[in-house]
């Protein structure tokens, strides 16, 4: 009797102690807030890949002679010019010091003059393709690309490997894009049209960059979806925390799925105890998932 007496006092301290290291490790899952107070690290080369004061990027180099391999990195920020370019910053100088020439690129978002559509994906392809006017003057290989994105940096990453699917007829259309050799998507949106049906924080922000909803602009979501214009034909990797509060673990998974049966070379890395923002700080857990990917597709 005694024994059951103390079990009775001790599972409530167990069941609080249990919800306690819940919330501790909730809290754990990295914040905006902590990544908007990280010191921005200073880039090698500050270059405009355009005439508009936002189409830039900014070059790291890795140690030695070259040529390196490049990542072209995409931010997010719900494709609004709330955000910008700099919390990209970090995981740009972590991957320059693992041996990848970084190009992170500025572009006009929606609340720009000239951003959303079709500006912003037109800025994303024309700083993307400029990797081959940065191979006359620095030490990278411009046959030895890979994109890499977050958020809705992830979405443009995706697209960005599949606008060869563009038809001629699109604004959107470049004759020669530069060939990537891969993709990874760190918690990316690949299908605007159920994420913008969702509720979220940057779900509205859809149809500002579209321009309205899909039933209103069929078109510009086909050309503008990764998931509408599969297949890639270039490998790609979706990295996801299963914690995400923003982007739900769908957009990776479904991807993953449908990309396989197009025939692409795709697969879905889910971190069961990273969220939305642990993908682009180097120093949380989830930064070896990452960096791996990017190795396996450089």
């Amino acid at each position: 009797m005694r024994y059951k007496a103390i079990l009775c006092l001790l599972l409530p301290f167990a069941f609080a102690m249990n919800k306690t290291n819940a919330q501790e490790q909730k809290l754990s899952l990295v914040t905006w807030q902590q990544i908007a107070e990280m010191p921005v690290p200073a880039a090698d080369h500050t270059i405009q890949y355009g005439p508009d004061s936002l189409q830039f990027g900014e070059l790291r180099l890795p140690e030695g002679k070259g040529d390196f391999p490049v990542v072209v990195v995409v931010h997010g920020g719900c494709w609004l010019n709330a955000y910008n370019l700099q919390y990209m910053s970090h995981l740009s100088e972590e991957l320059s010091k693992a041996g990848f020439a970084t190009w992170n690129i500025e572009f006009r978002r929606v609340g720009d003059a000239g951003g959303a559509w079709p500006g912003t994906l037109q800025d994303v392809a024309l700083a993307t393709d400029y990797v081959r006017e940065l191979a006359k003057t620095y030490p990278v290989d411009a046959k030895k690309v890979a994109v890499i994105g977050h958020s809705a940096g992830g979405h443009l990453a995706l697209w960005l490997a599949a606008r060869h699917q563009l038809p001629k007829s699109s604004p959107l259309y470049v004759k020669k894009p530069l060939k990537l050799k891969g993709v990874v998507s760190l918690a990316g949106i690949t299908d605007l049209a159920t994420y913008s049906a969702q509720e979220g924080s940057c779900n509205a922000a859809v149809e500002q960059l579209i321009g309205g909803a899909p039933a209103a602009f069929p078109e510009r979501y086909a050309q503008a979806s990764p998931l509408q214009m599969l297949p890639l034909r270039v490998p790609s990797i979706l990295v996801q925390g299963e914690q995400d509060p923003i982007v739900p673990v769908t957009q990776a998974t479904n991807f993953e799925q449908q990309a396989k049966t197009a025939g692409d070379n795709t697969s879905s890395i889910l971190l069961p105890d990273a969220g939305h923002f642990d993908l682009v700080v180097p120093a949380s857990p989830a930064w070896p998932a990452v960096l791996q990917a990017v190795q396996d597709i450089l």
